[in-house]
């Protein structure tokens, strides 16, 4: 794989962050100066460049985050934001702080934990997902709806050192009250694998949460993706089913390393997608084509989706459906066929200050040319999510149905009777970078 572009931003960044930096002197992130920066840099590199206001008067702007809501293509960008680049370098390899665990709601509107790091306080508190979340801090969770019908759940900042308390009942029926003080933990993507038995063939399952390259080792690369498919592999699996239906997205380059292993090796030197920039930046655009990497022989994908499934997850789709069978099981993705890298490096006073400013700075085409998918990806078979199961249990409805879609070849209607929409998600309680990496 050549070294492009971007990705060669990424590298740059996590290495400087991996080194302690000066104090910037007299810094002053907040400053006019500062937001005249920001301004400079989306001129340069935002997507919509062309759809630029006239720099606003900064002095009008309390907070950095507010003159960049001004400056937004507000029909298509719900994504641009400002973060340290510490935190982007943290939150691409994994490196967190929090409780470590996502939750849903059911049909019945009963709140359940979704998924949970193991190496998160959550998960070494032994926290699982189908545990039913019945208060928070000693409130009922009907107390956190708020009067547009969604939730506020309200645990406070990231902040190693708080402790929220939550009161589960578990799969067996018995109740447990749990205090979980926040801590900084490094995250895991593999939340399951295993290989499923369906009249007589090898069905992989794999629950993949995010899109993140190992610390430490590569900014580019995750051994824990090696790690599954040469599983996979090794078990000789005729199906795989992909579960994203929590996955934010991440980085393009696990992206890349995934469609590497699935895509079929007559497909190895096509077109896997094109990276485009603005028009001003045109002589930058690139062509990334796929390099068939181990031997999985596919003829088809079946994702699990939902609309948390987003921006990489939809990447991963988008860039096969030229070349494979796909079918998705769930709800509808999210709808972000753009991206992002960080400008910080382009601007001293940005540097200086520590404001990283990410905003979307490309689109990507797969080799069909599609690009623009920003009502997301429909679900073949509507299916409603059930986070009382815990991963791999075939009662799961999701599960339940990709399993019998390759079984016999459809999703019955009792499975497509399951669907429910949510009122509320949780990709919607976070912005910016948390809601790539959404977690508690």
């Amino acid at each position: 794989m050549k070294f492009k572009f971007w990705q060669g931003l990424i590298v740059l960044l996590l290495v400087a962050a991996c080194n302690d930096p000066e104090e910037p002197v007299n810094s002053t992130p907040q400053s006019d100066q500062v937001k005249d920066a920001i301004y400079d840099v989306m001129a340069e590199w935002y997507y919509w460049n062309q759809e630029l206001p006239a720099k606003p008067n900064t002095a009008s702007f309390t907070s950095n985050e507010e003159f960049l809501d001004a400056l937004t293509f507000k029909p298509l960008d719900r994504f641009s934001y400002i973060t340290t680049s510490q935190a982007f370098s943290d939150a691409f390899v994994g490196r967190n702080a929090g409780h470590g665990f996502g939750w849903a709601f059911n049909s019945e509107g009963k709140l359940y934990l979704t998924y949970v790091f193991s190496e998160a306080p959550a998960g070494l508190d032994g926290f699982q997902r189908g545990w039913e979340v019945i208060e928070i801090n000693g409130r009922p969770i009907a107390d956190y709806q708020t009067s547009t019908g969604g939730y506020d759940f309200d645990l406070g900042p990231r902040d190693p050192g708080i402790t929220n308390s939550f009161t589960f009942r578990l799969p067996d029926g018995s109740i447990t009250t749990r205090s979980n003080t926040k801590a900084e933990y490094q995250s895991n993507s593999v939340l399951h694998e295993e290989v499923i038995d369906v009249d007589g063939k090898k069905v992989g399952y794999w629950v993949y949460q995010s899109f993140k390259a190992t610390a430490d080792i590569s900014p580019t690369k995750s051994l824990e993706v090696d790690e599954s498919m040469e599983f996979f592999q090794s078990q000789g699996i005729d199906e795989l089913i992909i579960d994203l239906r929590y996955n934010g997205g991440g980085s393009v380059a696990v992206a890349e390393q995934i469609l590497n292993y699935l895509i079929q090796a007559s497909n190895s030197g096509d077109l896997m997608y094109t990276f485009k920039l603005n028009d001003d930046k045109a002589d930058s655009n690139s062509n990334t084509n796929y390099e068939k990497l181990g031997n999985l022989d596919l003829n088809r994908v079946i994702f699990i989706t939902s609309r948390g499934s987003a921006s990489a997850s939809e990447l991963v789709i988008n860039s096969l459906t030229p070349f494979m069978d796909l079918v998705l099981i769930g709800d509808n993705t999210f709808g972000k066929p753009v991206g992002s890298f960080p400008l910080s490096r382009y601007n001293r006073v940005l540097e200086e200050n520590d404001v990283e400013v990410v905003p979307i700075t490309f689109a990507t085409l797969n080799a069909d040319g599609t690009a623009d998918y920003f009502d997301g990806f429909p679900a073949d078979a509507e299916v409603g999510d059930s986070p009382e199961f815990d991963w791999g249990n075939q009662n799961d409805f999701r599960l339940q149905a990709a399993l019998g879609y390759i079984r016999n070849g459809g999703v019955s209607s009792r499975m497509v009777n399951t669907f429910y929409r949510p009122k509320w998600e949780m990709i919607d309680q976070f912005k910016g970078l948390e809601q790539e990496f959404p977690a508690y």
